[in-house]
């Protein structure tokens, strides 16, 4: 029996929505075994100068990554999508062990199977220090309220 992540491909405007949300509620948890749960087992990913493939790399960076990337919290925007594709742009702040505070920008490109896993992620990233209160993003670790700001309204 195969794993189901909806909604599935082919994405409308409405689902391609839904599946970036939900991407970004499952990056806000820091759990790197759920996370990758919405990913094939033989998954690529390009993350930077990263490359992982198969859930157990993913794991293993997104473990790495929350040990360094201190108070994460991430949003996502749907920029595109068609078929199974979905592009998306993406800020998230997050502070280092010395209290240095980070937005980092991107974009992602994903590509999913029929049950709406996906097959395939690569993510352009650049960061930018700033300071505390610079912070565009406030709320309790975990899920973004339905109510907070997303980017284009944050001017993001």
């Amino acid at each position: 029996m195969s794993e189901q992540r909806p909604p599935l491909p082919p994405f409308t405007e409405e689902s391609a929505r839904q599946k970036v949300r939900l991407a970004e509620d499952s990056w806000n948890t820091r759990e790197p075994e759920r996370v990758a749960l919405g990913y094939t087992v033989d998954s690529r990913w390009r993350n930077r100068a990263e490359f992982a493939t198969g859930r157990e790399e993913i794991i293993a960076l997104l473990t790495r990554k929350w040990n360094r990337e201190l108070e994460y919290r991430l949003i996502k925007e749907l920029w595109a999508f068609t078929g199974n594709r979905i592009a998306v742009r993406f800020a998230y702040e997050c502070r280092d062990d010395s209290g240095q505070w980070h937005r980092s920008y991107g974009n992602e490109n994903w590509e999913f199977n029929e049950d709406g896993l996906m097959e395939r992620r690569y993510a352009c990233i650049n960061d930018l220090p700033i300071k505390e209160s610079e912070r565009k993003f406030h709320w309790p670790i975990g899920r973004r309220p339905d109510n907070h700001p997303g980017l284009s309204d944050l001017g993001l």
